[in-house]
């Protein structure tokens, strides 16, 4: 046998698998082979979406499943044993794998993380592979984990979901480092994972694990909303069982559960007899759950913080989209440094999570309006007279004419895409949302006079719109589909099928931000949602250019005993207003309740509706491929990840020729950053994906796909064919003309009209002769079509 004409998949079979397999290692239970573990970013292209590459490892190996403790990249026997070793570190990385090995067939490269002399990389034998269990104790030892309770905690079994549900990577990831940080006994933990992937799932696999050990036995998960709390213990935490679960309500506590769960404000209360957690023993709970931890922690006075305090015995884990510091977010003094972050360009990188693209739309009013002196409103009330902007607008001054222009955009955008998209439209207050409402119901009055709910107000103080929440997040309810807030639904509410965020309220803190950008990050891909839209009205996505936008988390601002409560960040200043406030015995989600500025002044806002608003300026913006929005041209952001791929114009000629099928080639592209169709929209011209490549990248004059058909007519290069064939090829080139080149490169195009008409596919091939004919037939037709000699 040459091991030089064997395939990968050879080596892998015939020389991998029995080494591994004498090893020790279980080849069912231990081993998976060739492991997808990204689905591979969706690239929106128009109105039509692909998938990048996916990720894929040759071989993971796990101690335990859902354990990943080693990685092998399977190369070729013509390459070297090692030549892999960079792909493979660079997953281990992604994968937080300690052990990487290679292989040709031949041998194995061993790199071991966990090794800090100098043999980091030695080469072994195919009998040397190494056992699970001498991998695992090095793993342990490595990570003061070897003693026999920390060994018992980290080796404990994960649910085992007869669904067939597992935990995507970066929720293994999650699990594993808190299970080990606890097994260290770490009390204070925390979690950074972008909304949408899954944090109350990570959260169950931590707590079977710790539960299923006897190690944590009675559990609190806090939440602050009662519509997570029902989702919660219903949804992923329900393989428990009903018998052991128990939601807090009324403050009434009964201590016969083991997982109990309850919103904060339902725990406490201004008066100390109110406090209903104090029923509870300091030591009750061996383990604290704070979902949404950057919710009101941040101050020594909090909800939060008071029970985490009250119950300091038990270890705390805290879960988070939003580690950054402002008035109301998570204290990292208080829980450390993160154990795992899984940030939101990580999420769409992976294609877990949905792109976006960004609408900026300014209107004449927006950079200043100024009232004449002595103007009343429309409520006679005079205007003071000072030049009023996007920070006063809906705050302290309302413009009607701004209102409705905005309702009406929203509405043209609906119409030009789908009507019935979920949008969420985030106001400035509640006064605001209820106006906001009245202006797009008007803009839509056909749809509402026969759907009364396809727009509706969703504010704190509203139980009806309250009671239209659980309609609006049901993938399968169609109305509501326009849903205008303040703060209500900022966070923890799962709204799947959001399709549209509108931001019409001054957002400066990041954290806020944020959270608002999370309701469109859930990817529904079998119901047509795969990427979203920020319309944005107040400039809030200037955030976007931020280096820390999706970095790691900053330290965070602890105020001492005389030091503002806000952090002196002038870069990211929250809005003057607060948290829920919860009066005593208040048992219902916290309303949207705004504080407003000591006042000034009788007049808290003025209504004006004489004012003339228009649109001036309206720019889409894109999503790079670092994760940040393309604030450049983008002909000109295309041009230079153009000259990345190619070095010339003879460069990119010569791939687009080699490459088999040019749909892969711009699928590539694309996963690089290069945007055909927006790109196609930018320039102006329909032109064919390699015209607008050698137009934008390398200023070649371009040419149309209906002229490039008519040279190759003009130069009747069809003459050497039988009658049938050039009957094959001019449909072929109708085809091209009309679709472009893609349609006439897939493998079943002999099937499809009309050139099925004309005969079976055999027939066909049959009239260029042999398949290998019609193959040569075919890549003539491209050079002639693209003039390649």
């Amino acid at each position: 046998m040459d091991k030089k004409k064997l395939s990968e998949r050879d080596i892998c079979t015939k020389f991998i698998n029995p080494a591994i397999q004498e090893a020790g290692w279980d080849m069912h239970k231990q081993v998976r082979e060739e492991v997808f573990f990204t689905d591979g970013r969706i690239i929106v292209q128009g109105k039509l979406y692909t998938r990048g590459k996916s990720k894929k490892a040759d071989y993971i190996l796990y101690y335990k499943p859902n354990i990943p403790i080693a990685i092998i990249e399977a190369k070729k026997n013509i390459l070297p044993a090692g030549s892999g070793m960079q792909q493979a570190l660079e997953y281990s990385e992604i994968l937080q794998i300690p052990f990487v090995f290679t292989s040709n067939g031949n041998s194995f490269v061993f790199h071991d993380k966990t090794n800090s002399g100098k043999d980091l990389e030695t080469e072994l034998a195919l009998d040397e592979f190494p056992s699970p269990e001498i991998l695992w104790e090095k793993y342990l030892k490595h990570n003061n984990l070897a003693e026999p309770k920390a060994k018992e905690i980290v080796e404990k079994d994960y649910y085992v979901d007869t669904s067939g549900m597992k935990p995507r990577y970066y929720q293994q990831n999650a699990v594993n480092r808190t299970i080990e940080a606890i097994a260290k006994n770490q009390k204070r933990i925390i979690l950074v994972m972008a909304t949408g992937t899954g944090k109350t799932y990570t959260a169950f696999n931590i707590i079977w694990r710790l539960w299923k050990t006897g190690l944590k036995k009675r559990i609190l998960f806090l939440a602050d909303r009662n519509a997570l709390l029902t989702q919660t213990k219903n949804g992923d935490f329900s393989p428990f069982g009903n018998d052991i679960m128990h939601i807090i309500k009324n403050r009434k506590i009964d201590k016969s559960y083991q997982i109990y769960f309850a919103l904060y404000q339902g725990l406490t209360g201004t008066d100390e007899e109110k406090n209903a957690y104090k029923e509870f023993s300091r030591d009750f709970f061996d383990l604290v759950v704070i979902d949404e931890c950057h919710r009101g922690s941040a101050s020594e006075a909090s909800a939060w913080r008071e029970v985490l305090e009250y119950f300091s015995s038990a270890t705390q884990v805290g879960l988070t989209a939003t580690p950054k510091e402002t008035k109301d977010v998570s204290n990292m003094e208080y829980f450390g440094k993160p154990v795992y972050t899984y940030s939101l360009k990580q999420g769409i990188d992976d294609g877990f999570l949905a792109p976006y693209k960004v609408v900026r739309v300014t209107t004449n009013v927006d950079e200043g309006w100024r009232p004449t002196a002595g103007m009343l409103d429309k409520f006679g009330n005079e205007i003071k007279d000072r030049i009023y902007n996007l920070k006063d607008y809906d705050k302290t001054l309302v413009i009607d004419g701004r209102t409705e222009i905005i309702a009406k955009k929203i509405t043209e955008y609906l119409k030009a895409t789908d009507r019935y998209a979920k949008t969420i439209v985030f106001c400035t207050d509640i006064d605001h949302a209820n106006r906001m409402r009245q202006a797009l119901i008007n803009e839509n009055a056909d749809l509402v006079a026969k759907n009364w709910n396809y727009c509706v107000k969703i504010t704190g103080d509203d139980d009806v719109g309250k009671q239209e929440l659980d309609n609006f997040t049901d993938v399968e309810e169609q109305f509501p589909v326009i849903a205008t807030t303040s703060k209500m639904l900022t966070t923890g509410i799962d709204t799947k099928m959001v399709k549209f965020i509108v931001l019409e309220s001054n957002i400066q803190s990041v954290t806020e931000f944020k959270q608002i950008i999370g309701r469109g990050t859930r990817i529904r891909e079998a119901e047509g949602k795969v990427y979203f839209t920020i319309l944005d009205f107040r400039k809030a996505t200037n955030i976007f250019a931020r280096p820390d936008f999706d970095g790691d988390p900053v330290q965070i601002y602890e105020p001492g005993p005389d030091d503002p409560i806000v952090p002196p960040d002038e870069d990211d200043k929250p809005e003057p207003t607060v948290g829920p406030i919860i009066s005593p015995g208040d048992e219902k989600d916290p309303p949207d309740i705004t504080i407003p500025d000591p006042p000034v002044e009788e007049v808290k806002k003025y209504y004006v509706n004489e004012v003339q608003v228009t649109v001036i300026n309206e720019r889409v913006q894109y999503y790079g491929k670092d994760g940040k929005l393309i604030t450049e041209s983008l002909k000109d952001y295309s041009k230079k990840n153009l000259e990345k791929e190619f070095s010339s114009l003879d460069d990119f000629i010569q791939k687009w020729t080699e490459s088999e099928k040019k749909e892969e080639l711009i699928k590539e592209l694309a996963d690089h950053g290069v945007l055909l169709e927006e790109l196609r929209e930018d320039v102006g011209k329909d032109l064919d994906d390699f015209d607008l490549i050698c137009h934008v990248a390398f200023d070649r004059p371009s040419l149309t796909r209906k002229e490039r058909a008519d040279n190759v007519r003009k130069r009747n290069y069809f003459g050497k064919y039988s009658e049938m064939a050039q009957k094959v090829l001019n449909s072929l080139l109708d085809k091209y003309e009309k679709e472009g080149f893609y349609s006439i490169e897939q493998g079943s195009i002999l099937k499809i009209k009309p050139l099925n008409e004309m005969g079976s596919p055999v027939e066909l091939v049959r009239a260029f002769g042999k398949n290998k004919d019609f193959e040569k037939a075919m890549k003539e037709l491209e050079n002639e079509i693209y003039n390649i000699a």
